[in-house]
């Protein structure tokens, strides 16, 4: 059964678990602090393939299959899969799913997708419109540098507030099963626009959209920061977690000392030319799917919030100077 919580949120009663998981990343991902964690590494950007679109549609067929194998099922035994990426007309995920023959339902989150496709995978199977369901997101560098910057062979210059588009995937199934992760709780969030124009700071933009997800969550549940062993957001990277902390102090809510970012996370900045950090629906999806997931698994981790952020711009309305609205997804994910 699915409840309301407050205004905001819902409740999973039977909490749809978690019990397969995988993630797919590029060669700069895996020479990162995270690199041992990831289930597949690609070290060729092309993949093979004729074209970095078609090289980031391999990731999620990677990442898909993989899952599926940790979960012991069959792509025919899975009733729905919700999938998009950061391409337009989510081409990774048309493209890369077709020959799974899995009914098909494209998400476009922006960078907060993995999180979006969890709450409508938790949706369909707590509900009981599917048996099980899978999630899977994916970007690619060098794709989503053609498609919302300029192409590599231009040479930009980037802004010490850019981040590093992560080369990368992750896909979850979902089942109700008692044992493993699972799925408590899900508040959707709001569209947010400050007001920011610069798509080399999507930090700054995604940073008020992820503030407010989080106070109407602890407002709706009545808890607090201290209640949780981690608070880990998608992709603020260095600039939007300052941010996130300024904007939640004005609300006397402070996550300091719980949270982390998976943009942070994911490269060593200190070796590594990324700037603000990482980015990109592969950022947060290849980092929940390997390290953080498999410290639930460990019991490292028992009661956690994972919250996925998107700047929700195109290459039209950046061109257009439109400003850039945001969102935030959050998901309550407990061990059993």
């Amino acid at each position: 059964m699915i409840r309301r919580i407050g205004g905001h949120t819902i409740g999973f009663e039977e909490m749809p678990s978690i019990t397969g998981y995988a993630s797919v990343v590029g060669k700069k991902e895996s020479e990162g602090p995270l690199g041992s964690m990831f289930d597949k590494v690609i070290y060729d950007s092309y993949d093979g393939k004729d074209s970095y679109e078609q090289a980031e549609s391999q990731l999620q067929i990677e990442a898909v299959g993989a899952a599926l194998v940790k979960a012991k099922k069959k792509a025919n035994e899975v009733d729905y899969i919700f999938a998009g990426d950061l391409l337009n007309q989510c081409i990774s995920s048309s493209y890369g799913l077709r020959d799974f023959n899995i009914p098909y339902l494209g998400q476009y989150g922006a960078c907060s997708t993995m999180a979006q496709g969890l709450i409508m995978s938790a949706v369909f199977v707590e509900s009981g419109a599917a048996n099980i369901a899978m999630c899977v997101t994916s970007s690619h560098f060098c794709s989503a540098e053609r498609q919302y910057r300029f192409p590599l062979e231009y040479g930009g210059v980037r802004t010490p507030t850019a981040q590093w588009t992560v080369t990368g995937a992750g896909s979850c199934v979902i089942e109700n099963v008692k044992k493993g992760p699972c799925i408590a709780r899900a508040t959707v969030g709001k569209m947010v626009d400050l007001g920011v124009t610069d798509a080399n700071n999507m930090g700054a933009a995604m940073a008020p959209a992820a503030a407010q997800t989080l106070k109407n969550y602890f407002d709706d549940t009545e808890t607090k920061p201290e209640d949780y062993d981690l608070i880990l957001t998608g992709d603020l990277g260095e600039v939007g977690s300052k941010a996130l902390y300024d904007l939640l102090k004005l609300e006397n809510i402070d996550i300091t000392s719980r949270h982390n970012d998976c943009g942070l996370m994911i490269y060593d900045r200190k070796k590594q030319d990324v700037h603000a950090g990482g980015s990109g629906c592969g950022c947060a999806g290849s980092v929940f799917c390997s390290k953080i997931l498999n410290d639930i698994v460990d019991k490292n981790l028992n009661n956690i919030l994972f919250m996925a952020t998107g700047a929700l711009m195109s290459p039209t309305s950046c061109g257009q100077g439109a400003s850039i609205p945001s969102i935030a997804h959050l998901i309550n994910v407990k061990n059993r």
